[in-house]
C-alpha cells in the first residue's frame, strides 16, 4: 500500500498562489514607482470626466429609458437560450425521436415567452409609458 502526504498535493497550488501574490505585488511596485517618477501636469481639462467622446451636457441624472434595459436584458435571456440548441445539435442522433419531442417543447416554450413579450409591447420603442 501507498501513503500519499497530503502536503506534497498541495505543494503546486502553493506554488501557484505564491507566484500570483508575487506578481500582483510587483505589478503593483512597479505601476506606483512609473506614476510617481514621472511629472504629472494637472489641468481642469484633465480632470474633467471622460464619456466616450460625448461632451458633458447638463445634468447626468436625467430620467432614463428603461426599455433600453429591458431590450438588452430579453437579448441576452433569448441568447442564453440559444446556446442550449448548441448540444442538442451535437447529439441529435443519440438523442432520437425522445430528444426531438424534448427539443419541440423546448422551442415551444421559448416561442410562448417570445410572442408574450412581443404581445405586451416590449419591442415597440415608440409606445409611451
Amino acid at each position: 500500500m501507498q501513503t500519499v502526504s497530503v502536503t506534497s498535493d498541495y505543494i503546486p497550488i502553493l506554488i501557484q498562489i505564491i507566484v500570483a501574490l508575487a506578481f500582483v505585488v510587483v505589478v503593483m511596485f512597479i505601476s506606483h514607482y512609473i506614476i510617481t517618477k514621472r511629472r504629472r501636469v494637472r489641468s481642469v481639462r484633465k480632470e474633467d470626466n471622460f464619456e466616450c467622446g460625448i461632451e458633458i451636457q447638463g445634468n447626468a441624472r436625467f430620467p432614463f429609458s428603461v426599455k433600453y434595459f429591458l431590450v438588452a436584458i430579453l437579448f441576452v435571456l433569448f441568447d442564453v437560450e440559444v446556446i442550449f440548441f448548441y448540444p442538442w445539435a451535437v447529439n441529435f442522433k443519440e438523442t432520437g425521436w425522445n430528444g426531438f419531442l424534448y427539443m419541440m417543447l423546448f422551442v415551444a416554450l421559448f416561442m410562448f415567452g417570445f410572442f408574450y413579450i412581443y404581445k405586451k409591447g416590449s419591442f415597440d420603442w415608440n409606445k409611451k409609458d
